[in-house]
């Protein structure tokens, strides 16, 4: 008979492996992201269950009152003196578990790592930890893993996507230099995001596996670094990696690649409805959302559509905005919004006002943006109810607006 291989299961810590060097093919782990949930605080609640129901049966995993917390790898700052240092101790720590990986992989075993996280700061932690680890990206792949449902999906920009990525124990490369390692990003992520787009990946889900996708490059070289010597750091690549990203996101919401005409703003609200719908976001994500769109959000904040409250950022639609505030600006997105406010109080003259001043109402870039708005948003949203009545009309609109144009417009 052929004998079955029995598994072995022990418990041990993560950076600490009791295994011999070279033991394994393969290893798969899916780690704590960052900041999101502190599993050891959770299982407090069954911890103290257990003990009591069962702790006389195994009195060495019930020793303390509560579950040990101290070498959990998490970023918790209320376990350290401050953000940057709980940060610091979640990279240092998951750069050792990452380490005792490699140790324990046999040479050119493969990896398999699952992560996910919506923050640059996280992302960035999981880069430094693999590139000093010895692990290689070869390949990553976005799974739909997360409920919908969940209760940190509420009212949140939650994902729903986790990247799996592929690591071989190898050898890197030594160096890689700046200009090449953009172009090599930027021919690769969009070749990547070109199958992604048609594997129905969106929102956050797709900038996150753009990120994944670009580990795969700059994770062959030991540094990266600029033709005067300066190393180049992990945030400064993926603000590189979020504006490819933007650039072509940008493009195939308005499907002609007509992104060019937009102002910094509309690109900046156009991606965030794709992005992250009506959801609040924290601010350093949409921080960097707006970045990569070429907007100082904190020039902006509560003097338009973009709300701030406490480290919140909200995106403002036409439905909580007041056509006086709208009166002087010639900002598309709020020509947009103007035009919305007037469509729903059935101003259809002074519709034509707006839009024959602006300039707007004959160029197909205004309609082809209220359409890929409207896209983006559930069925339920008001905004979304506004612009598809705005646009049930737009054809008649659009062929008044030109007979003005040819009769020398409204006010002659």
């Amino acid at each position: 008979m052929k004998k079955v291989a029995i598994p072995v299961v022990k418990q041990a810590s993560a950076t600490e492996l009791p295994y011999p060097d070279n033991s394994f093919d393969a290893v798969f782990t899916d780690p704590p992201y960052y900041d999101n949930v502190n599993y050891a605080v959770l299982s407090d609640f069954f911890y103290v269950w257990l003990k009591r129901s069962i702790g006389d049966l195994y009195p060495e995993l019930f020793m303390t009152p509560l579950t040990p917390k101290s070498k959990e790898i998490v970023a918790d700052p209320a376990r350290a003196s401050s953000k940057d240092e709980a940060k610091k101790f979640f990279e240092d720590m998951l750069k050792r578990a990452f380490k005792e990986i490699a140790r324990v992989l046999k040479p050119n075993g493969i990896a398999t790592i699952v992560y996910t996280h919506k923050s640059t700061s996280g992302w960035e932690t999981l880069i430094n930890s693999l590139l000093e680890s010895g692990l290689v990206p070869t390949a990553s792949w976005p799974i739909d893993t997360e409920m919908k449902a969940r209760l940190l999906a509420k009212g949140n920009a939650a994902l729903a996507s986790s990247i799996y990525f592929v690591c071989r124990k190898m050898e890197r490369k030594e160096t890689g230099w700046l200009n090449e390692v953009k172009e090599e990003i930027r021919a690769y992520v969009t070749n990547r995001l070109e199958s992604l787009w048609q594997e129905g990946i969106s929102g956050a889900d797709f900038f996150i596996a753009g990120i994944g996708s670009a580990i795969e490059v700059f994770g062959k070289y030991k540094t990266v670094m600029d033709y005067e010597g300066r190393e180049i750091g992990a945030e400064a690549l993926l603000e590189y990696v979020r504006a490819v990203v933007t650039d072509y996101a940008v493009k195939r919401i308005l499907r002609n690649g007509i992104s060019g005409d937009l102002t910094p703003l509309t690109r900046f609200y156009i991606l965030w409805r794709w992005t992250y719908g009506e959801s609040k976001v924290h601010f350093d994500d949409a921080r960097k959302l707006a970045q990569s769109s070429g907007v100082d959000l904190a020039e902006e904040w509560n003097s338009g559509f973009v709300a701030k409250e406490k480290e919140f950022v909200q995106i403002l639609g036409p439905q909580e905005r007041t056509l006086d505030e709208l009166e002087d600006s010639g900002e598309m997105i709020d020509v947009l919004h103007k035009v919305l406010l007037l469509w729903k109080a059935g101003k259809r003259e002074e519709i034509k006002v707006v839009l024959e001043e602006t300039g707007y109402g004959t160029r197909e870039v205004f309609y082809r943006v209220a359409q890929a708005i409207s896209e983006t948003l559930p069925n339920e949203s008001r905004e979304k109810k506004l612009l598809d009545g705005f646009l049930s009309g737009k054809e008649r609109l659009k062929d008044e607006m030109k007979n003005l144009g040819k009769q020398g417009g409204l006010f002659e």
